[in-house]
């Protein structure tokens, strides 16, 4: 595939403090512009950082409705912002299996282990129980089966002895802001696509 010229729209969910937007706001350039960040919480810290970078903010809250109305109304203000790629920042939240196939091959997350190990929560908590050396984060796409998608890149980090599950988490986190932003500039320039279940790099 022949790397595309034109800047992709980015749309990126969050639901907290927002330091992997950070990271992929500072590392902005030709491949990738963020048009759009839209959080399912109230005041999330993310929402200051994108409204401070000149970035428009929505807040979609979900508390009473179903997973599928809430998908839809994310759904929705995608579409109308021209979003190109989603990209997944500290979302809490499982999406629907029609909204991950509405944006298959489009839709990227980050998780802090080394998929398709430690799957799921409290990934640190169970690194340090298994006696683990090793550990990291995974860029993957996202598919309707739980951090199952086919990964696009990968960044390891060593865990400690001493380590408790906050200090392997800043470690983690560490490596995550080079390497998301990494991933979604392949993802943004055509380097990178979801085909028949696996990311074929190019």
């Amino acid at each position: 595939m022949t790397p595309s010229s034109v800047a992709k729209r980015v749309a990126v969910l969050i639901s907290g403090r927002g330091s992997n937007l950070s990271a992929l706001i500072a590392a902005q350039d030709a491949s990738y512009k963020i048009i759009l960040v839209i959080s399912n919480v109230e005041g999330a810290g993310g929402l200051e950082k994108a409204q401070r970078s000149g970035i428009a903010t929505s807040v979609i809250p979900h508390a009473g409705k179903t997973r599928e109305v809430f998908d839809a109304e994310i759904d929705a203000a995608l579409r109308a912002a021209g979003a190109d790629l989603v990209v997944l920042a500290g979302f809490m939240r499982i999406l629907s299996d029609g909204f991950v196939r509405g944006w298959e091959g489009r839709l990227i997350n980050i998780h802090p282990s080394l998929l398709p190990a430690y799957k799921g929560t409290r990934v640190h908590e169970r690194v340090i129980a298994a006696k683990e050396t090793l550990s990291g984060a995974s860029v993957h796409f996202v598919v309707p089966e739980l951090d199952a998608g086919p990964v696009i890149a990968q960044a390891s980090v060593p865990v400690h002895p001493s380590d408790m599950p906050e200090t392997l988490a800043e470690r983690v986190l560490t490596v995550e802001h080079k390497l998301y932003p990494e991933a979604l500039k392949l993802l943004a320039s055509g380097k990178v696509k979801l085909e028949n279940g696996l990311a074929l790099f190019s």
